[in-house]
């Protein structure tokens, strides 16, 4: 179980890295511009988490290798010229599969530290939205979290709960994550397609 929780670290870091990186080059930054923007969008949240939870030292700390890989991945968007060419609608995916990843492997962590369900669930919506909340933050646009033309934050809560039940009743982790992951990810995907809000502005309706 232990290696699927690393590698589905690693795929969400990856993830939630180039989502970050798209937005910078859209932006026109340089390579270092590029690898903050970057490292905050898939550390930021397991940072605000860890905090939280006062657990030290920081996660990606103790793992070196994820800062390594996202300077690496930084050095190629920064000289990619192909790069140049993916739009910044172009992270929807990729932050989805962060979005769906984060939120669940936070709720997971803060449920092994002993925390109850609605407790777990809040952390793990800070880990699976607060980097992205950077990442727009510091590229001068509104956080998805925040918009109300997006579902985001609420599909994340969503999300971690489904897991908690499937996890109770099934009494499989493996299960109750591919569940909840999978909710998140394909619900948020379809939510982006089909314009599906929490709320509608009265000013569009008939």
């Amino acid at each position: 179980m232990f290696d699927i929780i690393y590698l589905l670290e690693m795929i969400g870091i990856v993830a939630f890295a180039v989502s970050g990186m798209i937005v910078a080059r859209s932006k026109n930054m340089d390579p270092v511009g590029v690898f903050t923007i970057g490292f905050i969008t898939a550390l930021g949240g397991g940072t605000l988490r860890d905090l939280m939870m006062d657990n030290h030292p920081l996660y990606w700390i103790k793992h070196q290798e994820q800062p390594i890989l996202i300077l690496a991945i930084a050095i190629v968007f920064s000289y990619w010229r192909r790069a140049e060419r993916i739009r910044e609608s172009g992270i929807v995916f990729p932050d989805a599969i962060g979005l769906g990843i984060f939120s669940i492997l936070g709720a997971q962590l803060a449920l092994d530290l002993g925390h109850s369900w609605f407790i777990a669930s809040l952390l793990g919506v800070m880990t699976g939205t607060f980097g992205g909340a950077l990442r727009d933050t510091l590229c001068n646009e509104v956080p998805y979290i925040f918009r109300k033309d997006q579902i985001y934050a609420s599909i994340s809560f969503a999300g971690c709960w489904l897991y908690f039940v499937c996890q109770w009743l099934l009494a499989s982790e493996t299960i109750a994550l591919t569940v909840g992951l999978l909710f998140i990810v394909i619900v948020r995907m379809l939510a982006v397609r089909f314009d599906i809000r929490l709320q509608r502005d009265p000013h569009q309706q008939r």
